[in-house]
């Protein structure tokens, strides 16, 4: 029999959950309650937010303490000539949070963690403290959630679907407006004999209905059980959706998380775009699985995600297969094993035990920013560039952009911006167009659908009839696939802001497409065949 130990425990120490990253989680909960508001007001109204808004707007150029930080953390943008606008796509590294990385990995030895050595105690104390600093930065109570280490917010998505006890009887329900690694999760679904149903999206700001959300969740149901936690009899299935889009930006509102729970839902929120730029409060916020990347937030470490779940989620997830490091005791012969009982059971093999650390590094460099001071940077330079973008006219008043999603800056979006450039025309300038001018601009964007088919569809008004009808043809290419959905382009134009962004990247963007497209009709000629979205 081979027992097999695990060390870097979310359960050890728990009760001292804040150590190592006091600063951190001290900025997320005093910036927790703004945050909140967020999700409350749906609408662009919100008169305290539109006042950050406006702040951010008029404090545009000054040093607010972000252009110093440009300065000293992301020199290399301004020393190369780059304008980086894909903060969506992957947050930059601070300088110091590299080099600080160099310097414990070559000033110290760690080894692997599923021993006693002295090496891999090492390893076992700092995978620990990012256990706690992980719960710290959102406010969640170690007794209720554990934090299981993965390669990306993808893997932690995986880690559920596969082991989620979907059923005949029950249900995924899942938001149109969705990153396809949660639109994947429907496979497992249907495996297990489980319903799918999408809720779609409406309106100029492509939120999700919410009329038809309370219907999904309620629809030929018992009466809704109690307050979350307890849930009723039998959970019904899985509510999967995100706190903000990655293909438009406009954040959903997060108080579905109980409305949910209450109809017999477990909840899994995809917080990967959101918390890059805004608090996210657990202790307010109760969703049994929450999924992140963390280069998405602070650039450095890739390869690093976290899935944060309750302790009772966890409990009702079955594992398919067990690995090294996730189990307590297997025998080869005897064909037994038995799983670990805490968050070893879910990391498969031995974590990046080098890279984890640097999490906790991250958490406490944002922590000292302070979520609420991100979060307003973000939104006052998402308003100078929607009004820039508004703004943007071609010689007979012809508008330039089109938008898809929220048009005004405020509680109800993020800093991620989709749009189509439009030529002189008014038709739609190919996105190959775009990203090719750009780069010869110095301009990193992203084009395309944003591995989010359902957000992409409802922003080209593409109805399920003519979807299913192109499916059933036999297409040789993406461009024959367009051409049967008489689409103009293969999606949008995404420009995405983050705590790096300076008001001269805007105003770098805005000058590209004004210069380079107004009153031009760009031709399509020698562009190479799109290999995919």
């Amino acid at each position: 029999m081979d027992v097999t130990r695990s060390y870097g425990r979310g359960g050890d120490g728990a009760e001292d959950a804040g150590c190592g990253n006091e600063d951190a989680g001290d900025g997320v909960r005093r910036a927790g309650d703004a945050g909140d508001g967020s999700h409350r007001a749906e609408d662009a109204g919100d008169a305290g937010h539109r006042e950050e808004v406006a702040a951010g707007r008029a404090g545009a150029g000054e040093d607010d303490g972000f252009a110093g930080l440009r300065t000293r953390e992301f020199g290399y943008l301004d020393e190369g000539g780059h304008t980086y606008l894909d903060h969506t796509g992957a947050g930059l590294p601070p300088r110091s949070l590299v080099t600080a990385s160099a310097a414990r990995i070559t000033g110290g030895v760690f080894g692997n963690p599923h021993s006693e050595s002295p090496a891999s105690r090492a390893s076992g104390q700092l995978l620990a403290e990012a256990r706690r600093a992980v719960l710290a930065h959102f406010g969640a109570d170690p007794a209720e959630y554990a934090v299981i280490f993965t390669p990306n917010a993808t893997g932690a998505l995986r880690l559920v679907g596969e082991a989620y006890p979907f059923r005949r009887g029950g249900r995924l329900v899942m938001s149109l407006d969705n990153h396809n690694s949660v639109n994947g999760l429907r496979e497992y679904a249907r495996a297990g004999g489980a319903a799918t149903a999408y809720v779609p999206v409406s309106g100029p700001g492509l939120r999700i209905d919410e009329e038809e959300l309370r219907q999904a969740l309620s629809g030929r149901r018992r009466r809704p059980g109690p307050a979350r936690g307890r849930r009723a009899p039998g959970a019904r299935g899985l509510l999967a959706y995100p706190a903000q889009s990655n293909f438009t930006g406009v954040r959903h509102p997060l108080e579905w998380i109980a409305r949910a729970q209450e109809h017999g839902y477990d909840v899994l929120l995809d917080a990967a775009a959101f918390v890059p730029a805004s608090p996210l409060d657990l202790g307010r916020f109760h969703p049994d699985f929450t999924v992140v990347s963390w280069y998405k937030v602070f650039g450095h470490p890739t390869g690093i995600g976290s899935l944060i779940a309750r302790r009772a989620a966890l409990a009702k997830l079955r594992r398919p297969w067990f690995s090294g490091g996730t189990i307590y005791a297997v025998s080869a012969q005897a064909q037994w094993h038995v799983l670990a009982e805490d968050e070893a059971a879910f990391e498969d093999g031995t974590v990046n035990f080098l890279s984890i650390p640097d999490v906790t590094a991250g958490l406490r460099w944002i922590g000292g920013l302070g979520m609420d001071r991100v979060r307003a940077h973000v939104a006052g330079l998402t308003g100078r560039l929607l009004d820039g973008l508004r703004a943007a006219r071609h010689s007979d008043g012809s508008p330039m952009v089109r938008i898809y999603g929220p048009e005004q800056a405020g509680a109800a979006r993020g800093g991620t911006v989709a749009l189509n450039l439009l030529g002189a025309d008014g038709r739609i300038v190919d996105e190959r167009i775009v990203i090719r001018d750009s780069a010869d601009h110095g301009i990193s964007l992203r084009t395309g659908c944003f591995c989010n088919p359902g957000a992409g569809e409802a922003a080209f008004s593409l109805p399920p009839r003519l979807l299913r009808s192109a499916a059933r043809r036999k297409v040789g290419s993406l461009e024959e696939y367009l051409e049967l959905l008489r689409l103009p382009s293969a999606g949008a134009v995404r420009v995405s802001l983050g705590i790096s962004s300076q008001p001269r990247d805007i105003d770098t963007f805005l000058a590209f497409v004004t210069r380079t497209y107004r009153d031009r009709v760009p031709g399509a000629g020698g562009l190479a065949a799109r290999a995919g979205c």
